[in-house]
């Protein structure tokens, strides 16, 4: 705010004496700019320009910070000067809330820690704003010069003194930021709007703009220790120079499912990433099982991964194992040890868990190498008892990132290998496993989800430690989707426990569910495309899927008519056993000439139609049937309702009694689908249809305690007897329909000759409006 003039002090002063504040202080106040300007601020806002009690007068007065003043209004916007409660606007605007000076910088430091790796590879290219909102999100009534002083302090004693590197770095931000602002990211919202907004090409998919295999030389990341010393962790030219002469300088990235489940559709997202990076590149992408826990580990799931990675549409370069390299893994474990950077511990898992907590070395940290590197091959040779020794590798213990506290790299168990067979009674870790694979393979570009981050520190430290290759790592934001869970544990619990019919249920998000559904492997890669990616964590409304199924479906399903709750329609003025055989659309712009876009559906003198399309009062909102009304049966004719026949409790009704205008003269607002028998006496299709709903009640049950609480139980509604017209009953497993009116509909691999079953794949309500936002 800029001074104030003579005019205006008289103005402010005697608007604030309204309040009740009293000479001296009102004065005072006036004194400083921008106290005055939030306090008219508010004053205003609280509609009290003509004065009030002098405690509400003092309770406004006391409004100081940004976020006080923000809190005012909003609180004012929701509540109304009328409405005017002192305590509620206490707490609502922090009102008497002290935050010491040391509370802020305990906070700040927190937050550091917290951020500490991204912080140390984006240096002072970190966006201090969001540091800045983590801390006001904990402290909001913190004072914001003392928190941005703190920040900046911690930045410089974290980075020292701004490098040419940087600031060429800040220059060049700058100017692509003076080039080009970009959009707000529909992912960087704590919730994804619903409507499919067209992202820039680089946020959905940044990925693009990485480096070239040529380029990685440059530094990866830097670990920090906490003896003070940091590690700089690169590729050597020599090490750099013999990776190109393999690959022969293309991109390759791997897709490492674990097979101990079925992929859910959050790994449609990492084959896109990891699948598209390799097309885009014109590189080569494999298909690496992770498969370094023979417990949780089947045949079947390996199996299934192999089919579902083609089924969505993706090509692997090779298909390799984890324990492929199981014995080039022991042979560099043992090097490690030789090295110094591993060790044989005894320390039981709840010894393991307490000594990470008080960040101390285990008492077997530092024997000799010399015994480390025997009792390693006793565990090798079966000569310890499981869950008697472990490989540790030897980081540190008192580091701020706890994924470096000594590692476990071998585990005993003695459990035969669905692909190794019983070769092995040691096992790789992932941590440990994970990247010599990577280095292994030559794997450019190694991309995983955000989880993964706080691991990139062990990941460079342990390539490092034995002189080894050292892939690009970036991490991008898991795919989360609302009304589901995408845990593996919780999945393998909900099939394992019977509440799902199995891995391939379709009311999960496992890609065989909604494969089983009806979906397309098309329209998930359209709708993983379409979020985009980055490394913002947000919740994708399910109905955001939902669009992407139906604009496929709607294109590719053929239109058909069945009658989920059938009601008996008698014609009365057409002749018993006439058959008409009329021209139905399997397509909305089918054209008069093309015979393949009509199929003939059979008309007689009994029809079925939809229980809730008649009812017995009509009303003006209403375009279905009811005594004394017409509506148009879709193909066929007006009908007109004279007469409803109920059962002896008066209220059941059997069925109705109508007319046909076989002129078509009337012309009804209302348009029904129905069924009719196909000849004298003989029921129409009988089919079963699967009506599915979303899994969970809550957006984000994986956030309930009670996660299984929340499970609806109206996800799957079953109905064993609707009618279909006779053409579908030659429908084959996987095939999709269009019910007119119903929804999308997908022939399920519980048909049988005698019976088929249809599952909804989606309805026809199109959830967002067109054209954006």
């Amino acid at each position: 705010m800029v001074g104030v003039s003579k005019g205006d002090k008289s103005e402010i002063l005697e608007l604030f004496l309204k309040i009740g504040l009293d000479d001296r202080t009102a004065k005072n106040t006036i004194a400083n700019n921008k106290v005055t300007a939030n306090l008219t601020a508010v004053i205003h806002e609280a509609a009290v320009t003509d004065g009030c009690e002098r405690r509400i007068g003092n309770l406004l007065y006391t409004i100081k910070t940004p976020a006080q003043l923000e809190a005012a209004f909003s609180f004012f916007a929701s509540t109304g000067s009328e409405n005017f409660e002192v305590d509620e606007f206490e707490e609502a605007c922090g009102v008497g809330v002290e935050v010491s000076s040391e509370d802020i910088e305990l906070t700040v430091n927190e937050v550091f820690e917290e951020n500490k790796n991204t912080i140390l590879e984006l240096r002072y290219r970190t966006n201090v704003g969001d540091l800045f909102a983590h801390v006001r999100k904990r402290l909001p009534w913190a004072d914001p010069k003392i928190v941005k002083q703190l920040i900046d302090a911690r930045m410089y004693e974290l980075l020292g003194e701004r490098t040419a590197a940087d600031i060429e770095k800040l220059s060049k931000k700058k100017e692509k930021k003076e080039k080009k602002e970009k959009p707000e990211k529909d992912e960087d919202k704590k919730f994804a709007n619903d409507a499919p907004v067209q992202l820039p090409e680089e946020d959905l998919f940044p990925i693009s703009n990485f480096p070239p295999p040529e380029e990685n030389y440059k530094v990866h990341t830097e670990i920090p220790f906490s003896d003070g010393s940091v590690l700089i962790c690169c590729n050597t030219k020599e090490v750099l120079d013999k990776h190109l002469e393999v690959t022969g300088g293309n991109v390759l990235t791997r897709f490492p499912p674990e097979p101990n489940g079925y992929l859910h559709i959050g790994h449609a997202k990492a084959m896109f990433v990891d699948f598209g990076l390799a097309k885009e590149r014109g590189g080569y992408c494999y298909l690496r099982y992770d498969d370094t826990n023979p417990e949780a580990e089947k045949k079947e799931y390996i199996d299934h991964i192999e089919e579902i990675v083609q089924w969505m549409g993706w090509e692997p370069f090779k298909i390799t194992y984890t324990s492929d390299y199981f014995q080039e893994l022991y042979e560099l474990a043992v090097e490690l040890i030789r090295r110094g950077h591993a060790y044989v511990d005894h320390q039981t898992p709840e010894e393991i868990k307490e000594y990470r907590e008080k960040k101390m070395n285990s008492p077997w940290r530092d024997r000799p190498i010399a015994e480390s590197l025997k009792l390693f091959e006793d565990m090798r040779n079966g000569r310890i008892e499981e869950g008697k020794a472990t490989l540790r590798m030897k980081q540190d213990m008192q580091n701020d990132n706890f994924n470096m506290y000594d590692l476990i790299a071998y585990r005993i168990k003695f459990t035969p290998h669905p692909h190794a067979g019983d070769k092995w009674c040691i096992y790789p870790s992932y941590d440990y496993a994970h990247c010599i694979v990577d280095s292994i393979e030559n794997i450019t570009h190694s991309l995983c989800t955000l989880e993964f981050e706080t691991r990139r520190a062990s990941y460079f430290w342990l390539l490092h430690a034995l002189g080894l290759y050292q892939p690009y790592v970036w991490e991008y934001s898991r795919l989360n989707v609302s009304n589901t869970v995408m845990s593996k544990r919780k999945l393998n619990f909900l099939v394992t426990n019977k509440y799902v019919d199995g891995w391939d249920d379709p009311c999960l998000m496992t890609l065989a569910g909604l494969r089983r559904r009806g979906v397309t492997s098309t329209s998930i890669n359209a709708f993983v495309q379409g979020i985009g990616i980055s490394r913002s964590d947000s919740l994708i409304r399910l109905d955001r899927l939902e669009y992407h199924i139906r604009e496929e479906l709607n294109k590719t399903a053929p239109r058909t008519m069945v009658v989920l709750n059938p009601l008996k329609v008698v014609i009365t003025n057409m002749e018993s056993g006439t058959i008409m055989h009329l021209d139905a659309k399997r397509w909305p712009d089918a054209q008069a000439d093309d015979a393949s876009a009509f199929y003939k559906v059979p008309f007689s003198n009994v029809v079925y139609i939809e229980h809730s399309d008649f009812r017995m009062k009509d009303s003006k909102d209403y375009y279905g049937l009811a005594p004394g009304k017409s509506v148009l049966l879709r193909y066929a004719f007006p009908i007109k309702c004279t007469e409803v026949i109920l059962s002896d409790d008066k209220e059941t009704i059997l069925h109705i009694r109508a007319e046909y205008d076989p002129s078509k003269k009337t012309k009804p607002k209302g348009v029904l689908h129905w069924v009719a028998e196909p000849s004298p006496g003989v029921n129409p299709l009988r089919v079963e249809v699967r009506l599915f709903e979303k899994l969970f009640n809550s957006e984000n049950p994986a956030e309930l305690d009670d996660w299984l609480s929340d499970l609806n139980p109206d996800s799957k509604v079953v109905i064993p007897e609707a009618y279909a017209e006779p053409s579908l009953h030659s429908a084959a497993v996987g095939d999709r329909f269009q019910f007119e009116r119903l929804g999308y509909f997908a022939v399920d691999k519980d048909s049988t000759p005698e019976k088929l079953v249809f599952n909804r794949t989606v309805t026809l309500k199109d959830s967002f409006p067109k054209g954006g936002k």
